[in-house]
Protein backbone atom coordinates (compact mmCIF):
# COMPACT_ATOMS: atom_id res chain seq x y z
CA UNK A 1 0.00 0.00 0.00
CA UNK A 2 1.32 3.78 -0.92
CA UNK A 3 1.88 5.40 2.45
CA UNK A 4 0.13 9.47 2.09
CA UNK A 5 2.70 11.87 1.56
CA UNK A 6 1.73 14.58 3.95
CA UNK A 7 0.43 13.92 7.41
CA UNK A 8 -1.38 16.51 9.24
CA UNK A 9 -1.32 15.80 13.13
CA UNK A 10 -3.35 18.23 14.71
CA UNK A 11 -4.68 19.19 18.58
CA UNK A 12 -4.97 20.81 21.73
CA UNK A 13 -1.52 21.94 23.79
CA UNK A 14 -0.76 18.94 25.41
CA UNK A 15 -2.38 16.49 23.84
CA UNK A 16 1.14 14.77 22.57
CA UNK A 17 1.16 15.94 18.98
CA UNK A 18 5.10 16.48 19.48
CA UNK A 19 5.63 12.85 20.77
CA UNK A 20 3.40 11.01 18.24
CA UNK A 21 4.37 12.82 15.45
CA UNK A 22 8.13 12.62 15.88
CA UNK A 23 7.54 8.86 16.66
CA UNK A 24 5.71 8.45 13.32
CA UNK A 25 8.02 10.62 11.12
CA UNK A 26 11.33 8.15 12.60
CA UNK A 27 9.01 5.16 12.02
CA UNK A 28 8.27 6.21 8.15
CA UNK A 29 11.39 8.09 7.48
CA UNK A 30 9.64 11.41 7.17
CA UNK A 31 10.74 14.99 7.76
CA UNK A 32 9.16 15.76 11.41
CA UNK A 33 7.98 19.48 11.49
CA UNK A 34 6.72 20.69 14.59
CA UNK A 35 4.77 24.40 13.67
CA UNK A 36 3.94 24.95 17.57
CA UNK A 37 7.58 24.96 18.53
CA UNK A 38 7.93 27.86 15.76
CA UNK A 39 5.60 29.64 16.92
CA UNK A 40 6.85 29.48 20.44
CA UNK A 41 10.44 30.23 18.81
CA UNK A 42 8.74 33.54 17.54
CA UNK A 43 7.75 34.08 21.28
CA UNK A 44 10.70 33.37 22.48
CA UNK A 45 12.74 35.95 20.01
CA UNK A 46 9.93 38.61 20.99
CA UNK A 47 10.24 38.36 24.37
CA UNK A 48 14.37 38.36 24.37
CA UNK A 49 13.77 41.63 22.69
CA UNK A 50 11.13 43.25 25.31
CA UNK A 51 8.63 43.06 22.84
CA UNK A 52 4.58 43.59 24.27
CA UNK A 53 2.62 40.27 23.12
CA UNK A 54 -0.21 42.31 22.43
CA UNK A 55 2.15 44.59 19.81
CA UNK A 56 1.04 42.73 16.02
CA UNK A 57 3.46 45.17 14.20
CA UNK A 58 6.12 43.90 15.65
CA UNK A 59 6.16 40.72 16.57
CA UNK A 60 4.88 40.15 12.10
CA UNK A 61 8.30 42.38 12.05
CA UNK A 62 10.23 39.18 14.31
CA UNK A 63 8.82 36.61 12.71
CA UNK A 64 9.45 37.56 9.44
CA UNK A 65 13.13 37.98 10.53
CA UNK A 66 13.89 35.22 12.45
CA UNK A 67 15.55 31.88 11.52
CA UNK A 68 14.04 29.10 12.86
CA UNK A 69 15.33 25.26 12.30
CA UNK A 70 14.19 21.95 13.67
CA UNK A 71 15.87 18.78 12.89
CA UNK A 72 16.70 15.37 14.76
CA UNK A 73 17.69 15.97 18.37
CA UNK A 74 21.36 16.60 18.74
CA UNK A 75 21.41 15.56 22.20
CA UNK A 76 20.19 12.85 24.81
CA UNK A 77 18.02 14.58 26.96
CA UNK A 78 14.34 13.76 26.48
CA UNK A 79 14.00 15.96 23.56
CA UNK A 80 12.28 14.83 20.14
CA UNK A 81 13.70 17.31 18.45
CA UNK A 82 16.06 20.34 18.25
CA UNK A 83 14.96 23.68 17.55
CA UNK A 84 17.55 26.19 16.58
CA UNK A 85 16.46 30.18 16.93
CA UNK A 86 18.97 32.15 14.47
CA UNK A 87 21.67 29.64 15.32
CA UNK A 88 21.35 28.58 19.29
CA UNK A 89 19.84 26.12 20.33
CA UNK A 90 16.87 26.72 22.61
CA UNK A 91 14.48 23.44 22.16
CA UNK A 92 14.34 23.87 26.22
CA UNK A 93 14.10 27.52 26.42
CA UNK A 94 11.04 27.65 24.42
CA UNK A 95 9.10 25.06 26.87
CA UNK A 96 9.67 27.58 29.94
CA UNK A 97 6.53 28.75 31.67
CA UNK A 98 7.01 32.41 30.19
CA UNK A 99 6.59 31.24 27.00
CA UNK A 100 3.92 29.14 27.80
CA UNK A 101 1.90 31.99 29.34
CA UNK A 102 2.40 33.98 26.02
CA UNK A 103 2.43 31.70 22.98
CA UNK A 104 -1.14 31.63 22.04
CA UNK A 105 -1.15 35.25 22.02
CA UNK A 106 1.58 35.59 19.84
CA UNK A 107 0.12 32.80 17.34
CA UNK A 108 -2.94 34.54 17.37
CA UNK A 109 -1.06 37.45 15.16
CA UNK A 110 -2.26 37.18 11.58
CA UNK A 111 1.49 38.13 10.30
CA UNK A 112 2.79 36.10 12.68
CA UNK A 113 0.74 33.50 11.17
CA UNK A 114 1.29 34.47 7.83
CA UNK A 115 5.27 34.24 7.95
CA UNK A 116 5.31 30.48 9.57
CA UNK A 117 2.59 28.92 7.23
CA UNK A 118 4.67 30.29 4.52
CA UNK A 119 7.53 28.74 5.49
CA UNK A 120 5.71 25.39 6.54
CA UNK A 121 4.13 24.99 2.85
CA UNK A 122 7.80 25.43 1.58
CA UNK A 123 9.28 22.97 3.83
CA UNK A 124 6.09 20.41 2.97
CA UNK A 125 6.58 20.85 -0.73
CA UNK A 126 10.52 19.27 -0.47
CA UNK A 127 9.42 16.29 1.13
CA UNK A 128 7.09 13.62 2.54
CA UNK A 129 6.61 15.30 6.24
CA UNK A 130 4.48 14.84 9.40
CA UNK A 131 3.31 18.24 10.02
CA UNK A 132 1.95 19.11 13.61
CA UNK A 133 0.06 21.90 14.95
CA UNK A 134 -3.31 23.07 15.82
CA UNK A 135 -4.73 24.35 11.69
CA UNK A 136 -2.53 21.97 9.47
CA UNK A 137 -5.33 19.93 8.30
CA UNK A 138 -7.90 23.36 7.60
CA UNK A 139 -5.64 25.52 6.66
CA UNK A 140 -1.91 24.82 5.99
CA UNK A 141 -2.37 21.63 4.14
CA UNK A 142 -5.75 21.45 3.52
CA UNK A 143 -4.97 18.96 0.86
CA UNK A 144 -2.92 16.72 3.28
CA UNK A 145 -3.24 13.28 2.43
CA UNK A 146 -3.58 12.32 5.78
CA UNK A 147 -5.39 14.17 8.71
CA UNK A 148 -5.40 13.25 12.36
CA UNK A 149 -7.02 15.25 15.13
CA UNK A 150 -5.03 13.86 18.60
CA UNK A 151 -6.81 15.01 21.94
CA UNK A 152 -7.45 14.14 25.30
CA UNK A 153 -9.16 15.77 28.35
CA UNK A 154 -7.79 18.83 29.84
CA UNK A 155 -7.45 16.96 32.89
CA UNK A 156 -5.58 14.54 31.67
CA UNK A 157 -2.87 16.77 29.68
CA UNK A 158 -2.22 18.30 32.56
CA UNK A 159 -0.80 15.91 34.17
CA UNK A 160 1.27 14.62 31.35
CA UNK A 161 2.71 18.33 31.31
CA UNK A 162 3.57 17.56 35.22
CA UNK A 163 5.46 14.71 34.06
CA UNK A 164 7.13 15.83 31.61
CA UNK A 165 8.79 19.61 33.73
CA UNK A 166 9.51 16.88 36.72
CA UNK A 167 11.48 15.04 34.42
CA UNK A 168 13.42 18.17 33.38
CA UNK A 169 13.84 18.73 37.47
CA UNK A 170 10.55 21.58 37.27
CA UNK A 171 8.09 21.27 39.79
CA UNK A 172 4.97 23.24 39.07
CA UNK A 173 1.40 22.75 40.92
CA UNK A 174 -1.06 20.44 38.11
CA UNK A 175 -3.97 22.74 39.20
CA UNK A 176 -1.62 26.13 37.48
CA UNK A 177 -0.76 23.75 34.56
CA UNK A 178 -4.67 22.67 34.04
CA UNK A 179 -5.50 26.70 34.07
CA UNK A 180 -2.92 27.37 31.70
CA UNK A 181 -4.24 24.96 29.34
CA UNK A 182 -8.00 25.85 29.11
CA UNK A 183 -6.74 29.19 29.40
CA UNK A 184 -4.63 28.28 26.08
CA UNK A 185 -7.71 26.18 24.79
CA UNK A 186 -9.58 29.08 24.57
CA UNK A 187 -7.36 31.48 22.85
CA UNK A 188 -6.82 28.88 20.29
CA UNK A 189 -10.15 28.04 19.50
CA UNK A 190 -11.70 31.34 19.85
CA UNK A 191 -8.91 33.44 17.64
CA UNK A 192 -10.30 35.07 14.42
CA UNK A 193 -8.30 33.37 12.16
CA UNK A 194 -7.08 29.81 11.67
CA UNK A 195 -8.81 28.25 15.18
CA UNK A 196 -8.14 25.20 16.93
CA UNK A 197 -10.55 22.56 15.21
CA UNK A 198 -10.74 19.04 13.73
CA UNK A 199 -10.87 19.06 9.77
CA UNK A 200 -14.17 17.32 8.17
CA UNK A 201 -11.84 14.96 7.32
CA UNK A 202 -9.58 14.43 10.04
CA UNK A 203 -9.78 11.22 11.87
CA UNK A 204 -9.71 11.84 15.58
CA UNK A 205 -7.59 9.62 17.91
CA UNK A 206 -8.55 10.38 21.83
CA UNK A 207 -5.50 9.22 23.88
CA UNK A 208 -6.64 9.41 27.34
CA UNK A 209 -5.74 6.17 29.27
CA UNK A 210 -3.41 5.17 26.47
CA UNK A 211 0.71 4.74 26.60
CA UNK A 212 2.51 6.41 24.53
CA UNK A 213 3.08 3.13 22.21
CA UNK A 214 -0.79 2.52 22.62
CA UNK A 215 -1.32 6.38 21.27
CA UNK A 216 1.13 5.75 17.99
CA UNK A 217 -0.16 2.14 17.23
CA UNK A 218 -3.68 4.15 16.95
CA UNK A 219 -2.36 6.91 14.59
CA UNK A 220 -0.49 4.79 12.21
CA UNK A 221 -3.88 2.20 12.03
CA UNK A 222 -5.57 5.56 10.78
CA UNK A 223 -2.56 6.62 8.60
CA UNK A 224 -2.14 3.38 7.23
CA UNK A 225 -5.74 2.59 6.62
CA UNK A 226 -6.66 1.93 2.85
Amino acid sequence: MALPRTIAIDGPAGAGKSTIGALVAERLGYLFLDTGAMYRAVALAASRRGIDPDDADKLSDVAKKVRIMIGPPTKQDGRAYTVLLDGSDVTWDIRSADIDRIVSQVARVPGVRDAMVEQQRALAGQSRVVMVGRDIGTVVLPTADRKIFLTASASERARRREEELASRGERRARQDLLHEILRRDQLDTERAVSPLKAAEDATVVQTDGLSVREALDKVLAAIQRP
